[in-house]
């Protein structure tokens, strides 16, 4: 029996090096209120996270990064693509200054940069059509001309929309009409530069769109009616989704490209689907499902992918839906969100931020004497809430439960602890008031948060309330409470 338990290990440390290897994470920063990056950086070593994609090439997180080994993917914002596009000067400079000088000074381990993120969305109408083609082209000119053209490879996350399939199943896979030859020349380009597709896969937003979507088919459960696909079966809209683009590729001549999933999670609030039993199922089940390095049945192959995403970002558009303030393993301040097994740890569990500084334990709750129909309570809350985060409110969401003055008390608090606690972002005419007692319910998921202290990477250090400067919103509502007074 002793061989039979030495082939089980080997086969369990085979599984634990590819899903280090293999799993990666986003790392966003459209928060007010970031963690410091040597913590989030510690925080990634920590967990056995080995690759990390970013939405642009900030100094102090790229510093963080340094002699850590982690790969890295950096990325180049939309609004950029005209210059580098446009220009091979500028081309060059990016490349300089974000790429090369962080490789050879501090031994960052970039090995991909992101023209771009999902150029050809069609809410953009258009926008990036003919300019992502050109930025792509100048960028890898300049990374060959810096001399790293082996090392660094170009790609551009692009949305599972830019493909459809023409009878609804994978084999009737192709790129969208409109798009197709942007798509195709992209598609060329990459090949012939040995440089990946990068694609995003959201079953969520499926889900959130859709109401006649099978829930269970977003799941990697196997409890959906499978899609027969000519006599292949697909059972979670994943694997169904990548091998669209999959038949995709292989149907215009490129079906040896490299496919990296860029982006794929799940969010925890903002919508009654998300929540943090269906993120924990849906991430946990799609850990599982690629842990054995068997892909799709188009491409059975290890696949490469970026959870979505690392830390929860208040600062996020909520045009899309209030979800997208939510879709971090972690809370804003590095907490555990649940229970998830990434494989990369001795303890099959993640471990969070340590060392996090947060402001004084107090809230900003409504008054208790204040009347519900006082005027200024729906003005005050549509105010706060403008500013500051509220996409924990609403049916289905974990704060979906709270009474109304709960709920007033919540938009007050958010704004509240957004401006660092200052006393004047607690003044709200006669209906608010600064309390000690946490408001937060003993029942449920819903939580009244501190904020954590306000870092400055420019200053290297964190800054208590009593130095910062006045937040520009607390000088809005100064504002405010003067017209109002008067």
């Amino acid at each position: 029996m002793g061989w039979i338990t030495v082939t089980i290990r080997i086969v369990c440390l085979f599984t634990l090096l590819w899903s280090v290897n293999g799993i990666g994470v986003n790392w966003g920063t459209q928060a007010s209120h970031l963690l410091p990056p040597d913590t989030v950086v510690r925080m990634l070593r920590e967990n056995g996270i080995q690759k990390v994609k970013l939405f642009d090439a900030d100094y102090g997180i790229l510093k963080a990064l340094g002699k850590t080994g982690i790969e890295v993917m950096v990325g180049i914002p939309n609004d950029m693509l005209a210059s580098v596009g446009g220009s091979m000067k500028a081309a060059e400079k990016w490349v300089a200054k974000n790429v090369s000088e962080h490789i050879s000074s501090n031994n960052v381990n970039i090995r991909y940069v992101a023209v771009g993120n999902e150029p050809f969305l069609k809410t953009y109408n258009g926008s990036y059509l003919h300019i992502t083609l050109p930025a792509l082209s100048n960028i890898q000119s300049a990374l060959i001309k810096a001399g790293i053209g082996s090392q660094v490879k170009v790609t551009v996350p692009l949305n599972a929309d830019v493909y459809a399939s023409s009878n609804t199943y994978p084999s009737g896979g192709d790129f969208r009409t409109d798009i197709f030859d942007p798509m195709l020349k992209i598609v060329k380009f990459l090949n012939d530069s040995n440089s990946p597709f990068t694609v995003n896969i959201y079953p969520f937003i499926s889900l959130y769109t859709d109401s006649n979507f099978p829930v269970e088919y977003a799941f990697f459960d196997g409890n959906a009616t499978p899609l027969n696909d000519g006599g292949t079966l697909y059972y979670n809209m994943f694997d169904a989704n990548l091998d669209t683009l999959a038949h995709a590729l292989q149907k215009n001549g490129f079906g040896n490209l490299p496919i990296i999933v860029g982006e794929i999670g799940w969010p925890t609030d903002g919508d009654r689907n998300a929540n943090i039993e269906y993120a924990r199922r849906f991430n946990q089940g799609f850990m599982s499902h690629i842990s054995g390095g068997k892909g799709t049945p188009m491409r059975p192959v290890p696949i490469d992918a970026y959870l979505f995403s690392l830390i929860d970002e208040d600062e996020k558009s909520i045009d899309p839906g209030n979800f997208e303030r939510h879709w971090g393993i972690f809370y804003f301040d590095g907490q555990v969100k649940y229970p998830l097994n990434l494989g990369t740890t001795n303890s099959g569990a993640l471990i969070p931020a340590k060392g996090v500084q947060y402001l004084e334990r107090k809230w900003c709750v409504m008054k208790p004497s204040a009347p519900l129909d006082d005027p200024q309570v729906a003005q005050s809350v549509s105010y706060a809430c403008g500013l500051a985060d509220c996409t924990s409110l609403g049916y289905g969401t974990s704060c979906g439960n709270l009474d109304a003055r709960g709920n007033i008390s919540y938009a007050f608090n958010s704004y509240f602890q957004k401006n660092n606690q200052f006393e004047k972002a607690c003044e709200f005419p006669n209906v608010s008031v600064i309390t000690k007692t946490d408001p937060t319910p003993t029942v449920g998921n819903c939580k009244f948060p501190i904020m954590i202290q306000p870092y400055y990477e420019s200053a290297g250090r964190r800054f208590g309330c009593g130095q910062m400067p006045l937040p520009l919103v607390s000088v809005l509502l100064l504002l405010l409470l003067t017209v109002v007074q008067h």
